[in-house]
């Protein structure tokens, strides 16, 4: 990308994979759609590099994640509760951060996915008197009703949400209408449904047969919650299935997922981390998963339906995701872990019955939104961002 070229800057956090999905999305996107301009795109995980008790508390998070998802709620509540992003005691100590990457890299617009950095950038955009000439603009990656307080910041130019129930709950958290626009989940354009032949080579290259039904179980960024049980329980049905599962930064949970697969009845590949999700989903005939924000709309960009993991209760962020998912008919909602193999069964001997969930997968995004995100985004820098690149830099000195 052109380094004299308008600057953006995407501030996202590594808590889950969720957000920083969507800031590779959004970079991806302006890659593939925007033609005419070449951008310098900085992405930064803001939270966790601004300071060490922020990193802390994304520790925390991504520990629950992992360890203790039915402690989840409890968590949601105390941020709602305190509003660390709103508390001079934190601004205080992240301040620096961010006014030193302003110095340094001087962007010409602002791009936050993640709830937790907008009232601190908008601070400092004040402070060096670049509010009325950068723009700050939220990509809200919760795309239903529900979703953390912290999303909500008077002092951001333009909000882009998945749906019409996001831009209620903004309204609600005092957001003037005027400032939202409803764009849809941004999702990585290498997430796209190819056909079924796709489909056959992408097993074959897993060393599966192209033509069995494929399970993927998985277990997210972080790689724990309720998946390594429901893959036990699948491991043992006597099914006529292949599975993959992902078992994502957690090395102790792929160790202990190659004990199970071994003693399985069918063909199972274990991965690790990986970059070629899309890859996975491709192969893929139903994914199991908790119904998060990004990988859920990821799947259903592949046309592959979901059995969403709500063993225990979900996120109160993810809370109308699951029902609204459901509703659609594009997920079966597990309640019990010793279900799925039934579930699984009724989709391999029900033709009728898979056939209509994966069907209801393309109703539930709204198409070509990244697209529509990335131009909602470039529209809003200045026209005089390549003539005047080194003009912010001065004033921001």
């Amino acid at each position: 990308m052109n380094s004299n070229g308008p600057k953006i800057l995407i501030i996202s956090s590594d808590t889950g994979g969720g957000h920083r999905s969507a800031a590779a999305a959004i970079v991806a996107g302006i890659e593939s759609f925007v033609k005419g301009e070449s951008y310098a795109i900085r992405v930064v995980r803001a939270v966790e590099e601004s300071h060490h008790l922020a990193a802390i508390m994304v520790a925390i998070y991504n520990w629950l994640l992992r360890n203790k998802q039915h402690w989840m709620k409890y968590y949601y509540w105390l941020i709602n509760r305190f509003r660390p992003e709103t508390l001079e005691f934190f601004h205080s100590r992240c301040i620096g951060y961010v006014r030193d990457l302003f110095e340094r890299w001087c962007p010409h617009i602002v791009v936050s996915v993640h709830p937790l950095t907008q009232h601190l950038f908008a601070r400092v955009l004040k402070e060096l008197g670049l509010a009325d000439r950068v723009p700050l603009v939220t990509v809200v990656t919760d795309p239903f009703y529900g979703f953390w307080k912290g999303w909500a910041c008077d002092d951001v130019r333009l909000y882009l949400v998945a749906s019409d129930e996001a831009r209620q709950q903004l309204i609600e958290y005092g957001i003037a209408p005027e400032k939202i626009k409803i764009s849809g989940m941004p999702v990585h354009p290498k997430f796209s449904f190819p056909g079924d032949d796709a489909a056959r080579v992408a097993r074959t290259a897993l060393g599966l047969d192209p033509e069995k039904f494929t399970v993927f179980l998985n277990a997210g960024w972080e790689g724990g919650g309720n998946i390594p049980h429901i893959f036990r329980e699948l491991v043992r049905g006597e099914l006529d299935v292949q599975a993959i599962f992902l078992a994502g930064k957690n090395e102790a949970l792929r160790n202990e997922a190659e004990l199970v697969a071994a003693e399985a009845k069918f063909p199972i590949k274990v991965i690790g981390y990986s970059d070629e999700v899309e890859q996975l989903m491709r192969a893929a005939s139903v994914m199991i998963s908790k119904l998060g924000g990004s990988s859920t709309f990821e799947a259903l960009a592949c046309r592959v339906p979901i059995i969403a993991d709500v063993t225990t209760k979900p996120m109160p962020q993810e809370a109308s995701t699951v029902k609204l998912v459901a509703k659609s008919g594009a997920a079966i909602l597990l309640q019990r872990a010793s279900d799925i193999v039934p579930v699984v069964d009724r989709m391999i001997e029900d033709s009728r019955h898979y056939a209509a969930l994966r069907a209801a997968t393309i109703t539930v995004a709204i198409p070509n939104a990244t697209r529509r995100i990335v131009e909602e985004i470039t529209a809003l820098i200045p026209e005089s961002a390549t003539a005047n690149n080194e003009s912010l830099a001065e004033r921001a000195a």
